[in-house]
């Protein structure tokens, strides 16, 4: 085995050709890549839902001590 005085880059360590890539996953616009955005835009709808149901909850229960105040002012 050759030894390569790089350590990145060692000569006779790899396992033989590169795959063929389209020109798309060439620039990084693989089926996978489509696959994990889609994943992302789902996580990010989750978590906008669950902050306007806090948001809500919460002007709900600030809405709810005003009333009370209100009442207990009268």
């Amino acid at each position: 085995m050759t030894v390569s005085k790089n350590i990145n880059n060692p000569v006779g360590q790899g396992g033989g050709q590169r795959k063929k890539q389209s020109r798309t996953e060439r620039a990084n616009n693989g089926p996978y890549r489509n696959l994990d955005r889609q994943g992302a835009a789902e996580q990010k709808a989750e978590l906008v839902r669950k902050m306007r149901e806090k948001a809500a909850a919460a002007e709900a229960a600030q809405q709810d001590d005003q009333a009370d105040d209100d009442s207990a002012k009268s």
